[in-house]
């Protein structure tokens, strides 16, 4: 861990210089939203909240020069001033004392028009990196998500989005008016009063943001410790929610709850040093400005004892002071909270830099049908594929499905049935070797038309946590309300909606875990039915379903299935005789083909698990 005073000079220069040089790229990858191609109205409001950021910073720093002139006027003093001032003078402390009134309301004014103007900006660059960011989520492969940490990324993704409207904001109007406002003070004490006060002013402004920015370096780092710690402990809390059941199967609250506060620990630790580097931050800050002020003060007033300066120009040494020091203890808060929103953005930017694995071919056509009877013609040749490339899950897989017919996938687990159906619906492309629908290569057609032409039954069913009527219509957003119920009913769910008071209105809970595991099965066949594709995948789509259920659903199947193109996966082989073909896996490879009858007397595979599974079956009836 690196402390403040051991860091080698050569190294902390480096990790400050790679620190710049990647917050310039993320502040590249801002200013599309800040000034956006196309957008003349928005372009209009930045042009105009930057003049109204201008005038504001003019009359916050004549103010201070206003409130001399009154002093002056009330003391009876002439100042060598000419021109305007004079003529304040003249005009007498009422007038000089309204004009200070003005110009202060102004500067406050100022500022809350360009606020108001430039608020639509922010927004819509809000709105802008949240659908990009949701929508390339989306756009990645399934390998990630099977990967992520659901509770990191989400807090990534919320931070970097209020990030964006961060910077946006206080990079153009607290950043850049801070520096203007510095430089038109530093160039009143060089001409109102002599070379020392600009001195004076330029070397504290200097060693000020010196201090800060190396502080502030080095605190980011344990500010970064802080975030880990904090996202862990969001993640494991998640986590363990999630898994509310599996906690109370094992009884382990306690364990959990320990778990959840070793995080905890770990990020109050890294809190308390978050706060006491503030402290030395703070303390180092007053020091330098305060170091400033009164060598300032102790100028003005040798000048006011030797008759040079008048009292208002004490007094007004001491305004542009205390004017100084405000934002620069804002500068360094501003600094910190950029820093900090650029190290926000790094996530989610590195995020978006993740290429989706499966993506379309430049102008990728749609599929085509199979023809008007409908169905679709599937083929697989010599597929190869592995999560890993020292792990293959499928090996050779050649097969080919007439359209209206069915297959049967049968065979351990392990044995790559259900990564034949993530193939098919390209979650991921094959290591080698070619999948057709209709002829045409999967890789070569737009991945939406492929997932409009099939509909699958998965055999663990995750809902929405909205209504059930929700979530049945969720394959076709334009169905009708009795259309959704002709699913429902369809799928056996008749007697689960009379039994519920709200009926389709009924929200079903996270997942679905207000539904029972049948239940959540029926739900995703009443989809599918809703659907209407062209290929059908049943993956176990009756494995959490009773015997009599089962029974209905199978015929209801059945009926779904014909003239459709049919893949079943499967443990149960009573559900699958009827199979035009059944394909066995082991290891990634077809060890055996046919229907149910001739595998059955074959002797082989199949007829071994057929045996078992028949003798499971006569104990249970025992």
């Amino acid at each position: 861990m690196r402390t403040l005073g051991r860091a080698h000079p050569a190294d902390e220069e480096g990790s400050l210089g790679a620190g710049r040089e990647a917050s310039f790229r993320i502040l590249g990858r801002v200013a599309p939203y800040l000034w956006p191609q196309g957008e003349p109205e928005i372009r209009l409001r930045v042009a105009i909240a930057l003049s109204l950021l201008v005038f504001a910073k003019f009359a916050t720093v004549a103010t201070p020069l206003f409130f001399k002139t009154a002093v002056d006027a009330l003391a009876g003093e002439s100042a060598p001033e000419a021109g305007f001032w004079t003529f304040l003078l003249t005009a007498g402390p009422i007038a000089v004392v309204i004009g200070y009134g003005a110009v202060r309301f102004g500067g406050v004014l100022f500022q809350q028009l360009r606020d108001v103007i430039f608020a639509p900006v922010g927004q819509e660059a809000l709105r802008r990196v949240a659908i990009e960011t949701f929508e390339h989520i989306h756009a990645l492969s399934l390998r990630y998500h099977l990967e992520r940490r659901t509770g990191a990324l989400s807090r990534v993704i919320e931070r970097g989005v209020k990030a964006i409207e961060f910077v946006l904001r206080f990079l153009l109007f607290s950043i850049a008016p801070l520096m203007l406002e510095l430089v038109m003070i530093a160039g009143i004490f060089l001409v109102v009063f002599d070379v020392r006060f600009f001195l004076v002013v330029c070397v504290t402004i200097a060693l000020y943001i010196a201090f800060t920015f190396r502080v502030t370096e080095w605190r980011l780092e344990i500010r970064r410790r802080m975030n880990e710690r904090d996202m862990e402990a969001t993640q494991r809390a998640i986590d363990s929610l999630l898994n509310y059941e599996t906690v109370k199967y094992f009884g382990a609250e306690r364990r959990e709850a320990e778990r959840y506060d070793s995080a905890m620990r770990g990020f109050a630790k890294a809190a308390v040093e978050t706060q006491t580097s503030l402290g030395f931050l703070n303390a180092g800050q007053s020091f330098i400005v305060t170091a400033g002020l009164v060598a300032l003060m102790a100028l003005a007033a040798d000048g006011v004892m030797r008759g040079a300066l008048t009292v208002g120009d004490f007094v007004m040494v001491n305004a542009y002071m205390i004017q100084v020091m405000l934002p620069l203890n804002f500068l360094g808060t501003v600094y910190r909270e950029i820093r900090q929103a650029l190290t926000d953005m790094s996530d989610m930017f590195n995020l978006l830099d993740r290429d989706p694995e499966v993506v379309d071919r430049p102008g990728a056509p749609a599929l085509a049908r199979a023809g008007a009877e409908g169905g679709g013609h599937v083929r697989f040749k010599a597929v190869h594929f592995a999560y890993e490339p020292d792990r293959p899950i499928l090996q050779g897989v050649d097969f080919s499905l007439a359209p209206g017919k069915s297959l049967a996938l049968v065979g351990p687990s392990g044995a790559g049935k259900s990564t034949i159906a993530r193939l098919l619906y390209r979650f991921y492309d094959p290591t080698s070797g070619v999948i057709e629908v209709n002829g045409q290569d999967l890789r070569g057609v737009s991945q939406d038309s492929l997932r409009r032409h099939l509909g699958v039954v998965p055999q663990d069913t995750v809902l929405f946590n909205e209504t059930l009527g929700y979530n049945i219509g969720y394959a076709r957003p334009d169905a009708t309300e009795q259309e959704i119920r002709s699913a429902a009913e369809a799928a056996q769910l008749g007697d689960l909606l009379s039994r519920l008071p709200n009926g389709f209105e009924t929200r079903v809970g996270e997942r679905g875990l207000k539904l029972s595991g049948g239940e959540k099965q029926r739900v995703a066949i009443a989809r599918t039915i809703l659907k209407n594709p062209d290929i059908l995948i049943l993956d176990e789509a009756t494995s959490a379903l009773d015997s009599a259920t089962e029974q209905a659903i199978q015929a209801q199947l059945r009926a779904l299935s014909a003239k459709r193109t049919t893949i079943a996966i499967a443990h149960r082989l009573s559900t699958i005789v009827d199979a035009d073909e059944i394909l066995v896996l082991e290891a990634g490879k077809v060890v055996e083909r046919g229907r149910h009858e001739a595998l059955a007397a074959a002797g082989g595979v199949y007829a071994a698990l057929w045996r078992r599974q028949a003798a499971e079956a006569g104990a249970d009836l025992v």
